[in-house]
């Protein structure tokens, strides 16, 4: 059976649990103000990366969505610094989140998101990518590292 819940799904709850971590159960404050404002760096750049990556896939005509079959190969833009940019953008995003609320616990989820969607995405859709595209797939994955 395959996931039901879309990457921005998750990257949502991620957010949720954040938030509520950080209210509940702050622990230690890491990043005094103003000093989380440099959170928003991340932040903006995370929702750039994946502005720039859903712009690519609509460009070229092919699905965003996990589990659907690709129907283009993407390697240039920010696919030439990340296989999965979509992702490296939630997490930056969700690093950004965690440094404005400046507390411990937020940071938690961040490896866990990133665990996450490496287990439930990442390595079903580069498999699919295997098999649609074969050595173009090989080739891009030789010379392009899956985050950064």
């Amino acid at each position: 059976m395959k996931n039901q819940i879309l990457p921005m799904g998750v990257t949502l709850i991620c957010l949720a649990v954040m938030l509520v971590w950080h209210f509940l159960l702050p622990l230690k404050t890491l990043i005094p103000p103003p000093w989380n404002l440099l959170g928003l760096i991340p932040l903006g750049c995370g929702i750039a990366v994946n502005l720039t990556a859903d712009g690519a896939f609509h460009k070229a005509g092919t699905t965003v969505k996990p589990f659907e079959v690709s129907s283009a190969l993407i390697t240039g833009g920010v696919y030439r610094l990340s296989r999965n940019p979509m992702y490296l953008g939630f997490a930056l995003t969700l690093a950004g989140v965690a440094a404005l609320l400046g507390t411990l616990t937020p940071w938690a989820v961040v490896p866990a998101f990133v665990l996450l969607v490496n287990r439930l995405y990442i390595a079903v859709e580069e498999q699919m990518l295997a098999d649609r595209f074969g050595p173009a797939w090989r080739d891009y994955r030789s010379r392009v590292r899956r985050w950064i």
